[in-house]
C-alpha cells in the first residue's frame, strides 16, 4: 500500500495531539501496519501504543481515540494482543483495496533518501570461490536491491583481493608447474589456486621456496615491470571468469575495486596521518603498530610491505572521498569482527567524523558445502551440479512446459534454489548445505516461487479475461480476495522491516506466506468461464499479486520464470 494513506493517518494521529507532541507524520510511518483482524472483510491498520507512549512522550492516548471517522477512517478502539496494547483504525474498504491495488507493486516515497556503500563478495583471486564468498553476494546483493528499490542510492563494489604474499606463491607454483600463460587463460582459477597450493607444499619442505615468494611479490610492490605484466593478466583472466559466475547468480557490480590499488607507494599518506597524530608506534623489528584496546595491532610489516587492514583504511578514506557515503556496509562473515572493530577504531583515532558510518555486516558460516560426489571447493561446480539435478526433475515432472534442452531454465532454477536455501535462514545463524533440503520441489523453497510466478503468468495469458482499465473494489468481496489483498497490502512494510534489520528472511517468509494465500485464491476464485467483470477484477488482483512476487524475488536476487 501507498505511503499516501499512512501519510494522512498520521496526520489525523498528530493533529489530535497538536498541544502535546513534537514530531512529525513521517516519524509515525515505520510504526503503522497492517493489522490481522478477525472480520474478514474489514481492513485494519494499526499502532502500537507502547511506542507512542514510551518513545514518543506521549502523555494521552485517549485523545486519539476522539478522532472523528470520516470518508477514510471509518472505526477507532483499542485492542490488546499477546504482546502491546495498539490502536486500531478500521479503514474503508473501498479506499484500502483501490489504494492497495494501485500502488503495491511501485517503490513506495522515500522521504529520506541515503547514499549506500555495500561491499560484498570480495573473493581472493588466489583461492577458490568459496562458501562465504557466496554467502556475501547473495546477502549483499539482496541489501544493494532493497536499497535500490527503497530509492536510496546504491553503489555495488567488488573488493577483489588481488594483493599479498601468496600472489608470490602463484608465481612460483605457476613456473615450477610449467603453467602456459594460454592455460591459465582459459580456466584462471584453477589453475592459479593449484600452483598457490602446489607453491605451499613445496615450502614446507623448502624454506626458501617461501623466500623466492616474498621476493616476487616484493617486485610487485615495488612495482618491477617483469612482476607487474604477469599479473595484470592473471588479475585480468580471473575477473572474467568470476564475471561468469557472477552473471549466472544475477548480480551485477556498480565497480571492481582491488586491493593493488592501495599498495604502500599510495597509503603512504594513511601512516603519515596517524604519525602525526602519535598514533602510530614502531616496534624493535621495525614494524609499525598502533594501540587498539589495548593491543598492539600491526599496520605495515618491517620490510615496508602493507597489510590487509591497512589497505582497507585506505580503501575507507578513499571511498568516503568519492562517495560521500551515509552508510558504508561490509558484507563479511563473522569471523572477521575484530578486523572490523579494529578498522573503526583506528578511524575514528584518525579524528575522521565518518568512522561510525561503517558498518560490518556479519554472517554466519555454510557447513558441508560440496558436490554430491564430495570433490568440489569451486561454486561454479556447485551450480553446474544445480542444473544438472534440475533438468533431471525437469524431464521426471509432467508439468513442465519448457523445452528439456533449454538448460537457461534449469541453471536459473538451480540458482533459485541454492539463493532461497541461504536467504531463508537468519543471516548470523551457521547451517547445514544438504542436497535434498536445497533441490527439493515440494515444501518452501525457491522452485515454489517460482511455480507460483509461472501459475499466476499462464492465468494471464490464457484465462481469456481482459484487464480493467481500473479496479472496481465492491467486486473482490470474498474471504480469499480479502486476505490477498491485506496480504498484498504488507509489502512495503516488510521490505521497510527487512532493511532495517537487514535480514533476507523476513522477506523470503513473507513470499512464501504470500504464495499461500496466492494458491487459496486461485481455488476459489476462477478467472476463466466467470462474468466478464468479475473475471477482469479478479485477473487484476492475481496480476497485482504476481508483481508484488515478481518484484519481491527480483530483490532477493531471483530471476522471475514465465515459464518452467
Amino acid at each position: 500500500m501507498s505511503t499516501k494513506l499512512k501519510l494522512y493517518l498520521g496526520r489525523k494521529v498528530i493533529d489530535s495531539l497538536s498541544k502535546s507532541t513534537k514530531f512529525t507524520p513521517i516519524e509515525l510511518l515505520p510504526l503503522i501496519h497492517v493489522g490481522n483482524t478477525t472480520l474478514n472483510n474489514t481492513f485494519e491498520l494499526h499502532l502500537p501504543l507502547s511506542t507512542l507512549e514510551d518513545h514518543f512522550g506521549v502523555p494521552n492516548v485517549n485523545e486519539i481515540l476522539k478522532i472523528r471517522p470520516d470518508d477514510i477512517i471509518k472505526n477507532i478502539e483499542t485492542k490488546k494482543d499477546r504482546a502491546n496494547r495498539k490502536i486500531c483504525f478500521e479503514i474503508d474498504r473501498t479506499i484500502f483495496i483501490q489504494d492497495v491495488i494501485e500502488n503495491s507493486p511501485n517503490p513506495d516515497l522515500n522521504l529520506k533518501p541515503r547514499n549506500i556503500v555495500v561491499e560484498f563478495s570480495s573473493p581472493n583471486i588466489a583461492k577458490p570461490f568459496h562458501m562465504g564468498h557466496l554467502r556475501s553476494t547473495i546477502i549483499g546483493n539482496f541489501i544493494g536491491n532493497l536499497n535500490s528499490f527503497l530509492n536510496n542510492k546504491v553503489t555495488k563494489l567488488n573488493y577483489l583481493g588481488d594483493w599479498g604474499t601468496q600472489f608470490g606463491f602463484i608465481k612460483v607454483g605457476v613456473d615450477e608447474l610449467q603453467h602456459t600463460q594460454e592455460a591459465i587463460k582459459n580456466n584462471p582459477l584453477k589453475l592459479l589456486y593449484e600452483s598457490y597450493v602446489h607453491a605451499n607444499k613445496l615450502a614446507e619442505k623448502d624454506p626458501t621456496v617461501a623466500d623466492r615468494a616474498r621476493q616476487e611479490f616484493n617486485k610487485l610492490e615495488k612495482g618491477a615491470p617483469e612482476g607487474l605484466e604477469y599479473w595484470k593478466e592473471y588479475m585480468q583472466y580471473s575477473q572474467n571468469e568470476l564475471e561468469a559466475t557472477y552473471k549466472r547468480l544475477g548480480v551485477v557490480f556498480d565497480e571492481y575495486n582491488f586491493e593493488s590499488n592501495y599498495s604502500a607507494k599510495d597509503i603512504q599518506n594513511v601512516i603519515d596521518i596517524l604519525s602525526s597524530k602519535h598514533i602510530v608506534q614502531k616496534e624493535g623489528d621495525g614494524k609499525l603498530s598502533v594501540d587498539v584496546n589495548k593491543r598492539k595491532v600491526s599496520i605495515m610489516k618491517s620490510d615496508g610491505s602493507t597489510l590487509y587492514l591497512t589497505r582497507d583504511i585506505a580503501a575507507a578514506i578513499d571511498r568516503y572521498n568519492r562517495y560521500s557515503f551515509d552508510k558504508m556496509l561490509y558484507i563479511v562473515d563473522n569471523s572477521q569482527s575484530d578486523h572490523f572493530n579494529n578498522l573503526k577504531a583506528i578511524l575514528h583515532k584518525m579524528s575522521l567524523p565518518w568512522a561510525h558510518k561503517l558498518q560490518h555486516v556479519k554472517f554466519g558460516r555454510i557447513r558441508g558445502m560440496s558436490t554430491r560426489k564430495g570433490t568440489a571447493v569451486f561454486l561454479r561446480d556447485i551450480l553446474d551440479e544445480c542444473r544438472e539435478l534440475m533438468i533431471k526433475k525437469q524431464v521426471e515432472s509432467p508439468n513442465t512446459r519448457v523445452p528439456i534442452e533449454d538448460s537457461a531454465v534449469s541453471d536459473i532454477l538451480g540458482v533459485s534454489c541454492v539463493i532461497v536455501n541461504d536467504l531463508k535462514q537468519r543471516r548470523q545463524k551457521d547451517y547445514e548445505f544438504t542436497w535434498d533440503s536445497v533441490l527439493q520441489v515440494q515444501g518452501d523453497t525457491g522452485v515454489k516461487l517460482q511455480y507460483t510466478h509461472c501459475r499466476l503468468y499462464s492465468l494471464e495469458r490464457n484465462s481469456g479475461a481482459t484487464r480493467p482499465k481500473k479496479v472496481i473494489p465492491e467486486v473482490l468481496k470474498e474471504p480469499e480476495a480479502t486476505a490477498l489483498v491485506r496480504e498484498i497490502a504488507r509489502f512495503h512494510e516488510i521490505l521497510n522491516r527487512s532493511n532495517e534489520q537487514l535480514e533476507a528472511c523476513i522477506l523470503v517468509t513473507y513470499l512464501f506466506r504470500l504464495c499461500n494465500q496466492i494458491n487459496k485464491a486461485l481455488k476459489v476464485l476462477p478467472v476463466k468461464n466467470t462474468d466478464p467483470e468479475i473475471a477482469s477484477q479478479r485477473l487484476l488482483l492475481f496480476i497485482t499479486a504476481r508483481q508484488v512476487l515478481g518484484k519481491g524475488m527480483s530483490i532477493l536476487g531471483l530471476h522471475p520464470l514465465d515459464e518452467m
